[in-house]
């Protein structure tokens, strides 16, 4: 059992590292337009506290090395996603997302663990950690949820990413199991939910993905639709009624005198149409 364990640990680190580093494309895309879109900052403070919280409870836990390998690493990572996500979020939203982190992964944590150490001993120390652990963990699986809803109102999956929909199903799946052998269920609630919720984005994924497709399609054809309207009511193009008139009045005055050509073209036509009119025509 204890290698059990052990190698499901260890295939749970390598899926929670990818599951971690899948928001990388993401913020590629983020530096790369120099703006967040429509992307939501919530999701990597939740899961930096949780990652933080996660580091603390392996740190507690005499056989807790596997827990606290992956998501120290996944601290990091979201320390540097957070970081992007403030230096392109627009002036509103990186006010919000400052104070966020300065109240969840700053104030919240360093109480936590200020509590933990100096007022509580022994087994209530886990106990606390874990208990704020599971709620985090529920919270970080959860909160794409907001996500999924747009799945649902916009028929498109754009702004959830796939890779972070598989790797977290993966994820659950494996801790989950690494729970039930180490028989550790503050491990096992969440990652089991987890599991449920990733199961359920990546059937929300396969259901919209070719409609994501369309809707982009038909974005692309509404915007050029603008734009040519923006084209046709330009003024540098005349109207085609225009263009025939004097393509027909000119063609009609080229027998016409120097003096009577020269009146017509300064648009003297009423004061010159009898002289037209009387005028010889090849």
């Amino acid at each position: 059992m204890a290698s059990l364990s052990l190698i499901l640990g260890i295939i749970g680190n390598v899926i929670a590292m990818l599951m971690f580093a899948s928001p990388i494309k993401t913020f590629k895309q983020v530096v790369k337009k120099k703006s967040t879109e429509d992307y939501d900052g919530l999701p990597y403070i939740t899961t930096l506290l949780s990652t933080c919280l996660w580091t603390f409870y392996g740190l507690l836990k005499t056989d807790g090395l596997l827990v606290v390998t992956v998501n120290g690493a996944g601290a990091a990572l979201h320390v540097i996603y957070i970081i992007i996500f403030l230096i392109y979020a627009p002036q509103n939203i990186k006010i919000k997302s400052v104070k966020l982190v300065a109240v969840v992964n700053i104030g919240f944590l360093g109480v936590v663990v200020m509590i933990t150490l100096l007022a509580l001993k022994g087994e209530i120390r886990i106990t606390l950690v874990g208990l704020l652990c599971t709620g985090l963990t529920i919270g970080m699986y959860a909160a794409p949820l907001s996500a999924m809803r747009r799945v649902i109102a916009m028929k498109s999956v754009k702004y959830m990413p796939f890779f972070l929909s598989f790797f977290q199903f993966l994820n659950g799946g494996v801790w989950s199991a690494y729970a039930l052998v180490v028989k550790d269920y503050y491990i096992g609630v969440p990652n089991g939910i987890g599991f449920i919720l990733g199961s359920i984005q990546l059937t929300l994924y396969m259901m919209y993905k070719n409609k994501s497709k369309s809707v982009e399609l038909e974005e692309g054809v509404e915007s050029m639709r603008n734009g040519s309207y923006k084209l046709h009511k330009g003024i540098s193009l005349p109207e085609a009624s225009i263009i025939r008139q004097y393509s027909q009045n000119i063609i009609k005055t080229r027998s016409l005198a120097p003096f009577e050509l020269e009146k017509f073209l300064q648009g003297d036509v009423e004061t010159d149409q009898t002289a037209f009119n009387e005028a010889p025509h090849n």
